[in-house]
């Protein structure tokens, strides 16, 4: 600690200067000064922690000096060693804030635990101004946040009116309650097909990249920027009650028209936004909140990359959903038989005469019902699992509210007509593979009997012109060429082991001796005797 020594008395003061051992106290004297204009010059220079002064001096008084040493400086500690035991100098000493007042001749002992004194309650005093530090910088590092939280809070309507303009002093965030409040809700649109810079996982970043673009941009507006529960991006934009609200209005759709030009410049990909459908007080705000987001929903109609203003439904009687059992079957036929033109052809009328002529949101939910219905019973009608032919649509069937537009809505279903039949080619190769197996065991192991195709396609119960298309497929041969070459190979393998030509002809089903020998010539070129 530094002290400064204010005494016009030369003796005096340099023995306190002197002979008192201030080092063992790690205590510094940083000056000497005669009188209250001189000890202002040093104070200025030295930047003292503690004044050791006198009350009467020349030019000016001790208490003089100490209201402008603490006018300087707050944090500076008095300590005043007086020859006088007035009444009046003491009050007005300890008004000052001054640690002690000495009576002179006071001893070293007492003089120095004076400044001890001073010393420690300069050091609690700088200790608790650090933690306050500390503490309001730590403040201003979560005030973001705190913000956030109160702004949803405020926009879900937990907060009563006094509450609104309480914690929104609290958080720094100056709300007026005579201003007019529009709402409006951003959110990224979903992902179009063939995009490769992003995927679904990259949401949570594009939609901090969209809340922090819309901050960046609007920081001179009036406006405060949030985002919700869903971490949509919410703007709450305000003006003063006596402008009119229409201009309000247009104004903030043409704000928001741009943000998500400048969104799409960007990212490369686009947001959507809902307007709330007009202006309101504090008491309004979670309702225009929900007016916005709702809005929002409608980009399932309308498309992508647009704002929609909030606009009261209509009251008119929804459109009746119609049933249509023969595309219902026609698609499911399609399905079956792995025809993909006809199922494309079945799901593109299903969509005209359904969500095509969908101009409700409402109505939109309900043909995706029926959609996602007619999909999942011919699934489940296969004994398959709708998760297994879903793949990464499975999360679609069980919330189809993730299906945020038509375009997408028409993609998941075509997507899902491609994977089932996907799952219906994909069996029928495996029940061929297994078809075509047992032929083969069942050639191999009848050689000595006669074997066509009608006999075959008779003991597994199918048509012979399917069975004869099957086998070709998977053999790369017709069923009667690949017949005729085993026998032979047998019949050449046998003779080549000393069989006679009668028993090598019974062992490959031929009774016929002499036909077995036509046979065998024109296929091996020589007869079996000279095979053998």
């Amino acid at each position: 600690m530094n002290v400064l020594i204010v005494e016009d008395e030369a003796r005096l003061r340099n023995s306190l200067a002197y002979n008192i051992p201030w080092e063992e106290h790690d205590i510094e004297i940083v000056g000497m000064a005669e009188n209250g204009l001189q000890a202002l010059q040093l104070f200025e220079r030295k930047k003292p922690d503690i004044v050791l002064m006198d009350i009467q001096m020349p030019e000016m008084d001790g208490i003089t000096l100490a209201r402008e040493l603490q006018r300087r400086d707050a944090m500076v500690k008095l300590i005043i060693l007086s020859g006088h035991d007035s009444f009046e100098f003491a009050q007005s000493a300890l008004e000052l804030g001054v640690v002690k007042y000495l009576l002179k001749p006071a001893g070293e002992h007492e003089i120095v635990q004076a400044v001890l004194e001073a010393a420690e309650q300069l050091r609690r005093e700088l200790a608790r101004l650090n933690r306050q530090m500390q503490l309001e910088e730590r403040w201003e590092q979560h005030l973001p946040y705190l913000r956030n939280v109160f702004m949803q809070h405020w926009l879900s309507g937990k907060y009563d009116l006094w509450e609104v303009s309480q914690y929104s002093h609290d958080v720094r965030i100056d709300l007026q309650p005579d201003w007019q409040y529009v709402l409006v809700v951003l959110d990224m649109d979903p992902l179009p097909e063939g995009e490769t810079r992003f995927s679904a996982k990259d949401r949570p970043l594009l939609l901090f990249s969209l809340n922090s673009i819309v901050t960046e941009l609007l920081q001179q507006a009036a406006a405060w920027v949030c985002t919700d529960a869903n971490e949509q991006t919410v703007v709450l934009f305000y003006a003063p009650q006596e402008e009119e609200p229409n201009p309000h209005l247009l104004r903030v759709n043409t704000t928001v028209d741009r943000l998500l030009a400048k969104v799409k410049e960007f990212l490369k990909v686009s947001a959507s936004a809902g307007i709330s459908g007009s202006t309101g007080g504090w008491e309004d705000v979670s309702k225009l909140y929900a007016q916005a987001g709702k809005a929002l929903q409608n980009r399932k109609l309308y498309g992508h990359g647009i704002a929609i203003p909030y606009r009261e439904e209509r009251q008119t009687d929804p459109m009746v959903l119609e049933v249509q059992p023969n595309l219902e079957k026609a698609l499911e036929i399609a399905l079956e038989t792995g025809d993909m033109d006809k199922a494309r052809a079945a799901a593109d009328e299903l969509w005209e005469l359904g969500l095509g002529k969908a101009e409700q949101l409402d109505e939109v939910h309900e043909h995706v019902l029926y959609l996602g219905g007619i999909l999942v019973r011919i699934i489940q009608k296969q004994g398959w699992r709708v998760k297994e032919v879903a793949g990464d649509d499975y999360v679609l069937f069980q919330n189809t509210q993730l299906l945020a537009s038509k375009e997408q809505i028409r993609s998941w279903l075509y997507r899902s007509v491609e994977r089932i039949i996907a799952q219906v080619t994909c069996q029928r190769k495996a029940v061929s593979h297994h078809t075509v197996k047992w032929i083969l065991n069942m050639v191999e192991e009848e050689i000595d009997k006669e074997i066509t195709l009608h006999t075959v396609a008779d003991r597994l119960y199918v048509n012979s012109s399917y069975l004869s298309r099957l086998f070709k497929q998977e053999t790369g041969k017709p069923f009667s060429t690949y017949v005729l070459e085993r026998k032979m190979e047998r019949a050449k393998t046998a003779l080549q082991k000393g069989a006679k030509v009668y028993d090598a002809a019974n062992l490959v089903g031929y009774r016929d001796v002499s036909y077995f020998t036509k046979v065998f010539r024109k296929y091996w070129g020589v007869t079996p005797r000279e095979m053998k």
